[in-house]
């Protein structure tokens, strides 16, 4: 098998979990007054059709339409209303009163509006919620609940799947917990803003010289570098991930999606035909404000509150930074361990970064002009793979 054929491998392995930028989520409203319930549930189309497994796209087009997803409506409700579960008092009864469609930040949705009734109307709220959790362990409810007048946001995970709410004094510090974590995940799980902080960091551990890479001699000249770069980077993605999420500033999602794809792409190149070798910093700041727009997607469309969203938003942003800093905690010692190896300077620096700039030109095709390339990637290495396997003649036949 040549080299080309195992970066092919390689990149497929790679993209399976990335084919696109945004988590998959959902967004639940719910305002409890007593024993009345009314809500809103907004959950990704494509989630839908995952889920159930419809094919709503019926004409293949790659665009699901109000046509196509009426019939199915019935089928949604039962599946949507299945995963999700109030108690107050005893078991509450919810109903789908009407459906609708919206466009949020990365794509359209379903809106489910919701009523129901409770047994009591004083008492604590239980709320459980399990939908995709047994086929996306990546997927995400964020939920903004009311009740009786006080406003308090929750994120739904497979592992807080039941969350239980009280008309009191909501602590601040349990929000700001809650939404760390989220952030801590939101990067751990963002492939694309990863890539291009490591993109980044590849070359930190190596000095360029007439034309060619050496190690650097001392650990503390790599950690000033990655402290440069990590620093700028935060500070851009913090300053529009708070204008993004206040409100203040916005920008359509396939423009920042295509912009982070970009940011990959350059960054990647800059490893093989070096340009900003010391200005990384520079390069890591102007587009971190991009990337920042990103993180901000998470929390825009839930609409809290300015109180709720302030805590919200300095918890997730802290999660971000935690998360950033654990991926460079185990990069840094590794890279500078590794610095004087062909394996390091040609395998991981060189071809890494091949691989990297393939994989983010192929995000930009598919964010910049509505394309779905991974699939048909995947299907035709399947498809390799099993001629391969199976020899001249097929093992079943």
């Amino acid at each position: 098998m040549n080299c080309l054929r195992i970066l092919a491998i390689c990149m497929l392995w790679l993209v399976l979990p990335v084919h696109a930028h945004k988590a998959s989520d959902s967004y639940l409203v719910l305002d409890v007054q007593g024993a009345q319930v009314t809500g809103q549930w907004d959950i990704a189309l494509r989630d839908i059709d995952f889920g159930l497994g419809l094919g709503l796209d019926a004409d293949g087009d790659g665009a699901i339409t109000w046509g196509e997803l009426r019939g199915r409506h019935t089928e949604i409700n039962a599946w949507a209303l299945d995963a999700l579960s109030l108690e107050r008092g005893g078991k509450c009864s919810l109903r789908v009163s009407h459906n609708e469609v919206d466009e949020h930040t990365d794509g359209a949705y379903s809106v489910l509006r919701l009523e129901g009734n409770c047994p009591a109307s004083t008492g604590d709220l239980a709320l459980g919620y399990r939908l995709l959790f047994d086929v996306d362990a990546l997927h995400r409810s964020l939920a903004r609940i009311t009740l009786d007048g006080k406003v308090q946001s929750a994120v739904m995970s497979p592992q807080a799947p039941k969350q239980t709410f009280t008309a009191a004094a909501v602590s601040g510090w349990a929000q700001l917990l809650q939404f760390f974590v989220e952030g801590v995940w939101h990067i751990w799980i963002g492939f694309d803003h990863i890539l291009f902080l490591l993109a980044l960091l590849l070359p930190l551990v190596l000095v360029r010289e007439q034309g060619r890479w050496r190690p650097v001699e001392r650990f503390s000249d790599a950690l000033r570098g990655v402290l440069w770069v990590v620093t700028a980077f935060t500070v851009a993605h913090s300053v529009t991930l708070s204008l993004a999420a206040l409100g203040l500033v916005e920008l359509p999602s396939r423009l920042v999606e295509s912009a982070i794809a970009v940011s990959v792409v350059v960054a990647a190149l800059n490893n093989l035909v070096p340009i900003f070798n010391h200005r990384l910093w520079a390069v890591a700041f102007g587009f971190g404000l991009i990337h920042g727009f990103g993180f901000a997607n998470v929390l825009a469309e839930l609409d809290l509150p300015q109180g709720a969203l302030v805590l919200s938003l300095v918890g997730f942003n802290l999660g971000v930074e935690a998360g950033q800093l654990a991926i460079v905690a185990v990069f840094l010692p590794l890279a500078y361990a590794l610095r004087r190896t062909a394996f390091y300077q040609r395998g991981v620096l060189l071809c890494g970064s091949v691989l990297t700039l393939v994989l983010a030109l192929v995000w930009l095709a598919e964010r910049g002009l509505d394309l779905q390339l991974m699939s048909s990637l995947v299907v035709a290495e399947v498809r390799w793979n099993v001629e391969a396997l199976s020899g001249p003649r097929a093992l079943w036949s």
